[in-house]
């Protein structure tokens, strides 16, 4: 597995706007991978803190595409030997993990090509406890949703919020932020691990040791 369909170009703004912050305060910068891009303006190579980077390429299963300046190539990130090691300086990652049925394989390549003192930064769907909760305690105040509401509160107390089933072609899995830092960030340093949005999408940001 490569990427996202081109059909599954859209980038939610919140999203965008925080892997422009990450890679505005981290220094992101020099020579850029993104994996999964599309031939879109909310691709994550158009991201304005990258505008003045030395260099902006793609990798999509269902490339070749060229947009707004840069390559969109034709490969598959579980085996991406059209990069030799250590070749790029910023490896961004997001919403493809989730339809990579070998997502470490696509791990372990994102290390290889990254060189000493690279950027990472991944974001995937995720599920995070304590938002249904809380909207669980408003609606139990309802006196008319009170009753139904307590037949099912054992099982709906064990679920957690999470993004709807989005197939590209397929949607194989949901993240823990656990998941993303012992997983995604392994053997990265200055890692960071967080969530947005009610539905969470997890970020997680490293840095590939130099040495």
């Amino acid at each position: 597995m490569l990427g996202t369909d081109p059909g599954d170009s859209s980038v939610h703004p919140t999203i965008f706007a925080e892997f422009d912050r990450i890679c505005r305060t981290r220094g992101a910068g020099g020579d850029v991978l993104e994996i999964g891009s599309t031939p879109s303006d909310d691709t994550l190579l158009c991201l304005p803190a990258l505008r003045h980077a030395h260099s902006r390429i793609g990798v999509n299963l269902e490339g070749p595409f060229t947009h707004a300046g840069f390559e969109v190539l034709r490969a598959d990130a579980n085996e991406m030997a059209c990069f030799p090691d250590g070749s790029f300086d910023t490896v961004l990652c997001n919403s493809v993990l989730e339809h990579d049925r070998r997502f470490w394989l696509t791990l372990a390549e994102i290390r290889r090509v990254a060189r000493p003192g690279a950027l990472v930064v991944i974001g995937v769907p995720g599920f995070a406890s304590g938002t249904l909760d809380r909207g669980l305690a408003r609606a139990l105040r309802v006196p008319g949703l009170r009753a139904a509401l307590r037949r099912s509160l054992p099982s709906l107390l064990a679920s957690t919020p999470t993004l709807q089933v989005h197939e590209f072609p397929a949607d194989y899995y949901r993240f823990s932020p656990q998941a993303a830092r012992d997983v995604f960030l392994e053997g990265l340093a200055e890692p960071e691990v967080y969530t947005v949005l009610a539905t969470p999408r997890v970020l997680a940001v490293g840095v590939k040791p130099i040495g």
